[in-house]
């Protein structure tokens, strides 16, 4: 069985046992969250409009983190226009340990 799932408004294909990086949650390590389902699938499918009724996905806080860096260079020609930048989005690891519906 498999489900689709939204989180930080991207959706996310996942099976019991998956780990996933989704945006940054307010949740502790080691606390569990309940997952929004769009789409059930197996042996029958179930499509939500939205969310699927009934059905939940469950997932435990592994860790926190940063991604890795992304450099932002702008450039002018004729200017002497130089700006560089870095980014680092945040992250919160997750482990499917249940779905039910």
């Amino acid at each position: 069985m498999f489900a689709i799932v939204q989180s930080g408004g991207k959706q996310y294909r996942v099976e019991e046992g998956d780990t996933l990086r989704l945006e940054s949650l307010e949740a502790e390590v080691g606390q569990s969250v309940d997952l929004p389902v769009l789409l059930l699938g197996g042996e029958t499918t179930k499509v939500g409009t939205p969310v699927v009724d009934g059905a939940s996905v469950r997932a435990e806080v592994v860790a926190h983190g940063r991604g890795e860096k992304l450099q932002i260079k702008k450039f002018k020609a004729k200017a002497n226009y130089r700006r560089k930048t870095g980014h680092r989005q945040p992250y919160t690891e997750v482990r499917v340990t249940g779905i039910a519906g």
